[in-house]
């Protein structure tokens, strides 16, 4: 069993930046990939940013050069360092794992509201 916990969301104005943090624990070792997917109400779940295993990244298309993911193994946390905000960024952000056993994990999410 995995548990994963975010923080860091909250209200910026645009421009601003937010720093959104993921604590994995559990089985947390035994991970492919890990990554942010984030939801605005009505609309589906779409993926921010991925990390593979091996430290390999993907970031939709909206965030490339704005947003960066990164891992540090020996706390268990996945970071999403967001920069240059835009309101369209706001939305609640999830976190996501996926393991070698087939089961995926989701967090609770945190909100994060970019105003104009």
């Amino acid at each position: 069993q995995v548990q994963l916990v975010e923080s860091g969301g909250g209200l910026v104005e645009a421009g601003g930046s937010l720093r959104l943090s993921c604590a994995a624990s559990g089985s947390s070792f035994s991970f492919l990939t890990m990554g942010w997917f984030r939801q605005v109400p009505g609309q589906e779940r779409e993926l921010v940013a991925l990390i593979t295993r091996g430290g390999t990244t993907t970031y939709a298309g909206s965030v490339k050069a704005r947003f960066t993911i990164s891992r540090d193994d020996a706390k268990n946390i996945m970071y999403l360092s967001m920069n240059n905000l835009k309101p369209e960024d706001t939305a609640v952000y999830y976190c996501h794992s996926r393991h070698t056993d087939g089961n995926n994990y989701w967090g609770r999410g945190t909100q994060v509201t970019v105003s104009e």
